[in-house]
């Protein structure tokens, strides 16, 4: 019965680690690879530039800002049927993740290297723990894209690659 426990674990948690990948929206500082089957001078390592734009070869200029991984693929492999190749594998994947960023009570704040499923239990770890005097309930969170904007979290909320976290000194 414990092994069917820790296998329908296993399932599930990659289950979901492979719908966040799926749904994973590059952004600048991402860092990314790019392979074609057998077309070794259309490999690239490349970092996203603060436009999410990156110059590759035959297609120039691409936006991939805002794209999924897949949606990369799709661009590329379209890009260079026909004019350039025949059929092109192509695949793209991630190098690096652009990193989150921790202030307030914790002991080192600063930017760390975001990897899926993280929460912010997990940053918080990575930034050293909470002071002595933070506040467990007072956890802001400032999400890609809409940084004007914070929203009220826990240790267990979820972290995402660009977001700023916050986190409240208490009050006796």
């Amino acid at each position: 019965m414990r092994i069917l426990y820790i296998l329908g674990a296993l399932l599930f948690s990659s289950i979901v680690l492979a719908q966040s990948g799926e749904n994973y929206r590059l952004g600048p500082g991402d860092s990314i690879e790019i392979k074609v089957y057998g077309e070794e001078e259309l490999d690239l390592n490349t970092q996203l530039t603060d436009s999410g734009i990156i110059n590759y070869p035959f297609l120039g200029a691409l936006r991939l800002s805002g794209l999924t991984l897949k949606e990369v693929e799709v661009l590329i492999h379209d890009g260079l049927k026909g004019d350039y190749l025949i059929n092109p594998n192509v695949y793209v994947g991630i190098v690096a993740y652009r990193p989150f960023y921790i202030h307030g009570e914790v002991k080192k704040p600063g930017a760390y290297p975001y990897q899926p499923g993280m929460t912010v239990n997990q940053a918080v770890a990575l930034a050293g723990g909470l002071t002595e005097r933070a506040s467990k309930e007072g956890v802001n969170l400032s999400r890609e894209g809409n940084k004007s904007q914070q929203e009220t979290g826990t240790l267990n909320s979820r972290v995402f690659a660009g977001d700023t976290i916050t986190i409240q000194q208490r009050f006796f």
